[in-house]
This record gives C-alpha cells, structure tokens and sequence, in this order.
C-alpha cells in the first residue's frame, strides 16, 4: 500500500514556511549591499517594479503548479511539468527543480555552519580578541581553514552539527518537522531582528548612517546594471525557480488559497529584507567607520560584512557579545529555514515518484549529499563554492523559473492557468496581471537569460578570471555536477516509466 502523502497543519504553517524559506543571509546582507551599490533609496524603484512585475507573479505560478501537481501525487517539478505539458521533454525540464536545490544544499549548510560556530564564539567572548579589520579577516580564514597552519577541526564540528540539525527536521516530516521548526523559528528570528534594529537605531548619529544607505541617487535608472540587479536581487530573495515552493504548494489540500497565501509570504519576506536588512548593517558601518568605510564593506561583499564588519562594530559597543549571539543566532535560524526547504523537492521526489517511503528516502538522501558536501568543505579556497553557487545558486535559479512560467501560461495555457490560480482563492487577483503573467514576466526572464549568454556566458564557460591553480577543481566540480544532473535525470525517467506501466499517469 503506497505511503499517504502529508499535509500542512495549518495555513499559517505554510506561509511560515515558504516565508522561512525565502527569508535567509540575502536579506540581511546581500540586500543592503545591493542597495548601497545601486543608487540606495533610488534602488528601491526598480526593485519594487521587479517586485510587481517578476516576483509577485512568479510566487503565484510556483504555488499554483504546486498545488495542481499535488492533487496527483507529485510533489517535484519533473512529473509536476509533465501534468501540466505532455510532451517527453518537460520531466526532463523539471529536473533543474530537484537539481538546483541540491547543488545549493551542498554548500549552503556549510557557510550555515559558520554561523552557529560565530554564535558560539560571541557567547564565549572569543570572537572579540580581533579588534582590527584584518585581524577579523584572519579570524575567519583560520576557522575556514585557509590561513597556515590552521585546520578545519572546529568548522567541521559545527558543520556536522548543522548537517544533523537539517535532517532531524526533514526526517520529521511536514507537520512535525517543517512547519514546527518554521513556526518556532520565523517569530524568533523576527523578534530579534527588531531587537538588533532598535539597538542600531540608538546608536548616536545613526541619521546620518541611513542617509549614507537610503539617500537616493536617480541618475542610476538610467543604468541597465542597476534594474538587472534589481531584478536579480527579487528573483533569488523570494526563492522562486529553485523548486521549493512548489514542493511546499504540493501538500497544500484542493480549494486552499495560493492568492492570498503567496502574497503574504513575499510581503513576509520583503519586511524582512527592506525594513530590517535595509537597517542594521550597511548604517551602523557608516557610524562606526564613515563613508569610506561603509564604502569599502559594501564593496567586500556580503560575507565578509556579516562575519567581519558586523563583529567589529559589536566589538565596541555596550553589551556586544549579547548583541553578537542576536546576530549569528537571526542569521543561522534565517539559514536553517532556508536550507531544510532546499531538501524538499528531492526527498517529494524519491518518496512521491520514485517509490520510496519518505523516512528511506530522508535516509538515503542524507548519506549521499553527506559525502557530496566533503567537497565544498575541504575545497573551499579552490573556486569549488564559488562554481556551486554560480551554477546552482544562480544560473539554475533563473532557468528553472523561465521554463516553468512558459510551460504553465503557454503550453498548459493562461486561461487553465487563471482560474487554478483562483481556485479557493481568497483574493482577487487584478486583471492587469493576467497579461503580466502571460507576457511581461516570461520576456523578463528570457531577456535576463539572453543578457546572461550574451555577455558572461562564454568568459564564464571557458573559465576566464579563474586562477590557473584552480582551474583543475572548477573542471573537476563541472563534471560532477553534470553526473549529478545526469543522475537524477535517469532515475526521473525510472521513476516515470514505472508509473506508466502502473497506469498512474493517466
């Protein structure tokens, strides 16, 4: 007797976790590094544009493929695009759905990681010995494990934690393991997410730290660098084109709301990245190290402002150490909600389509993408994260989403596709997003993948600006990630064969 697929508990569950899933360390810090980059409050124009016209639309079309695919028994893109189009190619489409998700997974727990072993070291006061940028910067390679002589016993520690911690909530399923963790977590994080913007807003000067930040400049509307980055910063913040909401709108039940519900997970999501990502970091740096300062952490990326700049502004002010654990213990829920989301379309997956039970696939998951995480943990300083994010974290991201968005307006149709959008919906949806999502978000994406080839796709394929040291391992990640692919698309056209012959496809 096949296994019975789960179900959310409650509505408020599933809002906490798509929120949980899209609210992760690119709120906090990739956002306001874009924002101080591209023109600060004027940033916001092209943002909130991208907003209405690519990510709005692209979360209502996740939830709504999800939800229809689940009425089947489908809980990841590869039969789920093969309902919605019957053609031999969309399952093998879909596999960028459960491949972009686990290439993200093998890195991603890892830098997670980082944070719970910051927490630790700001509970213990240790953090605080490097009062100096570069002393911070030494700190952290030496816990990487890329400065002489240091080694990779306390990292790996903590990774293996945080590796444990991820499949303890998968293995416990939705209800028990998700949405418990989401509804635990997603309040705490907000809560002290507010503490640490109330404590940033009390610095003395601090007007003058949003201003550096939110001072608008228009003259960038006129660059196509800052609308792309807009665009780009929407995509991968609400966490559409990875898979993972679908999967999540999979176990929703017929006649829930994805309207209503979508909406509120991305308007969760932008609170926590406008209100309080745009107000902790890039101000305080401004107060504490001035123009050039900020200037300078802006420009040293997101890493290194949250496990450089961050420590040292903690680092001189009152009942820092407290403030610190906030930080790293925000950061590593924002993490943990985000990463335990990237395990769900494989293991819908292996359980839904493949015939395993969950728990065996939850098991026979982790073995395997503990091994495939060696990688990222032991090639760190060799371009080998650098290549996982950029192929999974990124590229994957904006190609799933392209092909799932023409496959549900074009081939499944957009008026099929309205009215499952409505189905139980508590909202109407205006009528001017009907041909948003019919023409302006798929040209969006098409144009946002045609500029990518145009411009980077062969200095990017023919490995310029790798250094020549590591070029052998970025060759090296490349062909695993295609065995990777490769992979799971022959077990998808396993797993489809064998429901054929079952008549399940019918």
């Amino acid at each position: 007797m096949a296994e019975a697929r789960q179900k959310w508990g409650t509505k408020l569950g599933i809002i906490l976790a798509v929120a949980g899933s899209a609210v992760g360390l690119g709120n906090f810090l990739r956002f306001p590094v874009q924002a101080a980059q591209n023109g600060g409050g004027a940033f916001l124009i092209p943002y909130f544009i991208s907003f209405v016209l690519l990510g709005i639309p692209l979360m209502w079309i996740e939830w709504a493929i999800g939800r229809h695919g689940g009425l089947f028994g489908h809980g990841s893109a590869p039969l789920i695009l093969n309902r919605l189009w019957k053609n031999r190619l969309a399952k093998y489409l879909g596999v960028v759905g459960v491949f972009g998700p686990i290439v993200i997974f093998l890195y991603y727990t890892y830098i997670e990681s980082w944070l719970l072993g910051y927490a630790f070291f700001s509970l213990t006061g240790q953090l605080f010995k490097a009062i100096t940028p570069e002393a911070m910067k030494g700190f952290l390679s030496a816990y990487q494990g890329l400065a002489p002589g240091s080694n990779l016993a306390t990292a790996y520690l903590f990774f293996f934690v945080t590796f444990l911690i991820n499949f303890y909530f998968i293995y416990r399923g939705i209800q028990g393991g998700i949405e418990l963790l989401c509804k635990i977590a997603m309040p705490i994080l907000f809560f002290f997410g507010f503490i640490l913007a109330a404590r940033v807003l009390m610095i003395p000067n601090i007007i003058d730290g949003l201003g550096f930040l939110w001072n608008p400049d228009f003259s960038v509307l006129t660059s196509a660098k800052v609308w792309m980055a807009a665009a780009g910063q929407i995509f991968f913040t609400l966490s559409v084109g990875i898979g993972v909401i679908l999967t999540y709108a999979s176990y929703l039940k017929k006649g829930d709301d994805v309207a209503l519900s979508g909406l509120t997970a991305a308007s969760t999501n932008e609170l926590a990245e406008v209100v309080l990502g745009g107000t902790i970091v890039i101000p305080a740096a401004f107060v504490f190290f001035g123009a050039a300062g900020a200037t300078a952490a802006a420009a040293s990326g997101a890493f290194n402002l949250g496990f450089v700049t961050m420590p040292l502004i903690f680092g001189q002010i009152d009942f820092g150490g407290f403030f610190a654990l906030l930080w790293f213990a925000l950061l590593f829920l924002a993490g943990i909600t985000s990463s335990v989301s990237l395990l769900a379309p494989a293991v819908a997956f292996f359980s839904d389509d493949f015939g395993l039970t969950r728990k065996k696939a939850v098991l026979w998951l982790g073995g395997i993408l503990f091994i495939l995480c060696q990688f990222p943990v032991f090639f760190l300083g060799r371009g080998v994260v650098d290549e996982l994010d950029f192929w999974g974290g990124t590229f994957s991201l904006v190609l799933f989403g392209t092909i799932e968005t023409i496959i549900f307006v074009w081939f499944f149709g957009i008026e099929k596709a309205w009215d499952e959008i409505h189905s139980g919906a508590e909202m109407r949806i205006p009528g001017f997003y009907k041909p948003i999502i019919r023409y302006v978000t798929p040209v969006f994406l098409l144009l946002i993948l045609g500029f990518w080839f145009f411009q980077q796709g062969l200095p990017v394929i023919m490995m310029q600006g790798v250094a020549e040291a590591n070029k052998p391992y970025v060759l090296a990640t490349r062909i695993g990630l295609i065995l990777l692919f490769i992979s799971i698309a022959l077990a998808v056209r396993i797993a489809y064969y064998r429901k054929k012959r079952a008549g399940e496809l019918e």
